[in-house]
């Protein structure tokens, strides 16, 4: 199992849909001095759970040589996809945490982007049926894929993150999963927003529907990686292994020597990304340490 905390307990408590004319903090401009402090090796990513920490944890993070981030991109977990039984499609849904971080993004999401880490909004399953891969119509599939580029032009994000997980396919009078949907949805958004990022959470029955009609929607990700904590595991996409992530740690629950062992061998096979899960507001540059001095020779530092 991935270990993704799903959000649709939150779904009670209020409907927070997108809606681009709704009362809102609107997107402030992404900081211009987003130059990040140089290192070598490869990229490190964190998610963080937002129903109970901040995203101002991925920045606390540096490394004791040269000072350069730990992380260069924080997610934040997680939108839902959601469905409306009366019209009958899919819709963007923000519980009351993932919200608050997007409306409060000059203290949560422009802080990171300043020391040059990128910020991305990943989008989960909510058990009513909605998924990426059950799109009925190519029209439909866009639809959504315009809703989260407004997303991310509304709140100054640097991309989306696909994870196909607590979709339910089938719940509410919902289709199974198709062979065109998640290629028309991925198209659909590559053209909303083609300089911004995409990465698949490589899990689901999305993420192995990635062609359709002679269309292979792989080098359309930025990313990819594997979902599965505390193991090994090459995503079967069409990027090069600068865009992929085999490793996968849970931080604070993978043990110390297999992040270690992972990190070695990202680096050994050269693969351009490491993933982790689950960063909080604790102390953890012991624990990141072991992965840190594996990628990128140095120690990690906790900043205030």
């Amino acid at each position: 199992m991935s270990g993704r905390v799903t959000t649709s307990a939150l779904a009670l408590l209020a409907a927070a849909a997108l809606a681009i004319g709704t009362t809102g903090t609107a997107a402030a401009a992404v900081p211009t001095n987003t130059a990040a402090v140089a290192k070598t090796g490869p990229i490190s990513v964190a998610y963080v759970e937002v129903n109970n920490n901040s995203m101002v944890n991925v920045g606390k993070y540096t490394l004791a040589k040269g000072g350069g981030n730990v992380f260069d991109i924080g997610v934040i977990f997680a939108a839902n996809i959601n469905y409306d039984t009366t019209k009958k499609s899919a819709y963007l849904y923000f519980n009351p945490n993932v919200q608050r971080t997007l409306d409060n993004a000059a203290t949560e999401i422009r802080p990171l982007q300043a020391k040059g880490i990128k910020v991305m909004l990943s989008i989960l399953g909510n058990h009513q049926g909605a998924g990426f891969a059950n799109f009925p119509s190519q029209a439909a599939a866009s639809a959504f894929a315009k809703q989260l580029s407004d997303a991310v032009g509304k709140y100054g994000l640097d991309g989306i993150d696909f994870d196909d997980e607590y979709a339910e396919y089938g719940n509410n009078g919902t289709g199974q999963p198709n062979a065109s949907s998640f290629v028309y949805l991925v198209t659909a958004l590559r053209n909303y927003m083609p300089n911004k990022l995409i990465s698949l959470y490589n899990i689901g029955p999305a993420a192995s529907r990635l062609s359709y009609g002679g269309v292979n929607v792989g080098p359309k990700f930025n990313y990819a990686w594997n979902p599965y904590y505390g193991t090994w595991g090459v995503p079967s996409i069409s990027l090069p292994k600068s865009g992929l992530s085999p490793a996968a740690i849970e931080i604070g629950a993978t043990a110390t020597s297999t992040a270690t062992s992972l990190a070695q061998r990202t680096v050994s096979e050269g693969y351009g990304v490491y993933l982790t899960y689950n960063l909080d507001a604790t102390d953890r540059h012991t624990y990141i340490s072991s992965f840190t001095n594996a990628l990128y020779g140095s120690a990690a530092v906790y900043n205030k």
